[in-house]
Parts: structure tokens; sequence; C-alpha cells
């Protein structure tokens, strides 16, 4: 039997440990954002990394950061260019149970000011340079890289990073060979590199990427969301357990 997804009507998106409103964002909650907070959250658990402080770049809803929230203790500022979409995160974060570990700030990143540096940066960034654009400009910032090229975006990270620390990326699949090469340029080098496809006969459309400072081997995996019968993979299913309503 198919799993029901926990998509609530189009307003709010409902978790087992918080609710995401999401009817002044661009982008609304999406189930490879999903898969990646929750894999993020589970690499952080599973190496043991200290991470006291972290960074979300686009925060968009405040997805990311309620769910390490969820399952780490570090504390989270959040980085949103776009006022109504930040003001709703502000609101996500707000209803949540760690309230108090939740910081927004309605900032561009480039410009974003901050007196420390962080353990861990995660984003969802831009997508989509050379695909077509909607005439919404808010759906083009959050979509395309119209606001944050994926160049520009390394500069903010290799900015706010501490020197020994790491940071997560989703990114379309066919990006990734692009991102590996001008990560280089900034000393930092994949140490997992998640591949992730829609179905069993599907390919492969994203990938999430932890970076770290140092050069070590890589560890390369594949996952994929659904089995043909349109029920949720193990893989999946065992990495959001704990958030999602329904399973």
């Amino acid at each position: 039997m198919a799993l029901t997804p926990p998509l609530m009507p189009n307003n709010y998106f409902q978790f087992k440990q918080f609710t995401i409103q999401q009817d002044q964002c661009a982008m609304k909650v999406t189930t490879d954002g999903c898969l990646f907070g929750g894999i993020a959250a589970a690499k952080i658990q599973k190496t043991k990394i200290n991470i006291q402080s972290t960074l979300d770049i686009g925060t968009g809803t405040g997805l990311l950061s309620l769910m390490l929230a969820q399952k780490l203790t570090t504390t989270i500022d959040a980085v949103e260019i776009d006022e109504a979409t930040s003001s709703q995160a502000k609101e996500n974060f707000a209803g949540s149970p760690w309230k108090d570990r939740l910081h927004i700030y309605n900032a561009d990143i480039l410009t974003f000011a901050s007196d420390k540096k962080y353990d861990c940066i995660i984003t969802n960034p831009p997508f989509f340079e050379d695909d077509l654009r909607s005439s919404d400009i808010n759906k083009n910032n959050a979509k395309h890289d119209t606001a944050l090229t994926l160049k520009q975006l390394l500069q903010a990270i290799d900015l706010h990073l501490k020197e020994d620390g790491i940071f997560f990326i989703l990114l379309p699949f066919h990006r990734v060979a692009y991102f590996e090469k001008e990560a280089a340029v900034f000393n930092f080098f994949p140490a997992e590199k998640i591949n992730v496809r829609q179905m069993p006969t599907h390919d492969l459309f994203r990938t999430i990427l932890l970076f770290t400072t140092k050069e070590i081997p890589i560890n390369i995996e594949e996952l994929t969301i659904k089995e043909n019968d349109n029920t949720y993979t193990a893989g999946f299913t065992e990495l959001l357990k704990d958030f999602y309503l329904h399973l």
C-alpha cells in the first residue's frame, strides 16, 4: 500500500514535531529538500562531529534549520534575502520547540555580517542557471541563480566557515562536476556524495554533497526515493521516519 505523504493543503506542511507555514514563500517544501535535511542530520550524528554553530544560507521556509534543530543541539543562524519569506521562516521558528536556538536574518548572504565563524553551513541554493525561467521574480530568485551564483555562494561559505568546518549542499545532478571544480579553487573537497533518483527506472536528478577543508577519500552512495509501486524505499523511510507525519 502506498504511504500517504505528509503534504497538507498548500499553505502548510505538517511534520511530527513542527509545522511549516509556506503561503508567503515562493518555494514550497519539496521531497528532495526534506531528504537533504534528513541526510545532513544523519551524517553529522553518525560521524559525531561537534557542531555547535550552523549557518543556513537561503533558508526559505526554514525547513533545513528546523530539521537540524530537531536532531542536533547546534544553534542555527538562518539567512533569507526575501522579506516575506524571512518573516514566514521566523514564524515557523517561533512555533517550534527549538525557537531559542534558531535565529533568522533578513539579509543578502553576500553582505551578511556575522561576528563568528560557523562549524557547519547548509544550503539549498538557487538551481537551473540555464533553464527556463518564470515571470515571477521571487520564484526566479528562489529557483535560479539570478540573485546568487554558485561562485558567489562559495565565496560566502569561504568567508563564514571555520577553518576545520564542513558544509552541505543540494544540487541538480548535472551541476555537480561544475560545482566541485569551483569548490576546489577554495580548497573545499567532497567527502560524501549521495546521488538521488526518484524511482528505480529514473535517471539521477539530485546530489547531496558534504564538503570539508581537508582532502580525504570520498564516500559515494545512491538513494532512490520511491519503489516502482510508488511506496517509499527503506532508505528514504529510515531517513525521514522521525520527521514525516505518516511514516
